[in-house]
């Protein structure tokens, strides 16, 4: 199967501080399935490193208050776009970040308190019925 993966978690140096979020199970995955990286915010346009953001409400806000809301909507379109060109069948996104978090996402007081939500990407994809996985669920994709 072909899964569309946050790139940071392959070891990508895409996140906002510039650093990476490799995952010790994704060897295991990327030898039964093909993985498909993506950054929706390097896809949006915007840079790295850049300043933590997280999402309030239906906004997504830097931590100097700057409203970064198009960009993230740019970038989860664009990976939208990817995983249906490339024939995805299942996200494997970081957990917890204003883009592809699922379930769970920082409340956006930049106070480190998580909040039930999904971040733009996330949400984009599971409302056009792609499977979205955290990863700290890649096991599931391993049986």
């Amino acid at each position: 199967m072909k899964i569309l993966i946050s790139a940071c978690l392959l070891g990508a140096r895409c996140r906002y501080d510039g650093a990476s979020k490799g995952h010790p199970l994704v060897e295991r995955l990327a030898e039964r399935h093909t993985l498909v990286p993506v950054c929706p915010e390097q896809l949006g346009g915007l840079a790295t490193p850049r300043p933590p953001a997280e999402r309030r409400g239906d906004r997504v806000v830097t931590k100097d208050g700057a409203d970064v809301t198009e960009a993230y909507r740019r970038g989860a379109e664009e990976t939208l776009r990817l995983c249906r060109l490339l024939g995805c069948e299942a996200a494997v996104l970081k957990e917890r970040s204003p883009s592809c978090g699922y379930g769970e996402v920082y409340d956006g007081t930049h106070s480190g308190i998580l909040t039930d939500g999904n971040g733009v990407t996330a949400a984009l994809l599971y409302a056009n019925g792609i499977p979205v996985y955290g990863e700290s669920q890649i096991e599931r994709l391993l049986k």
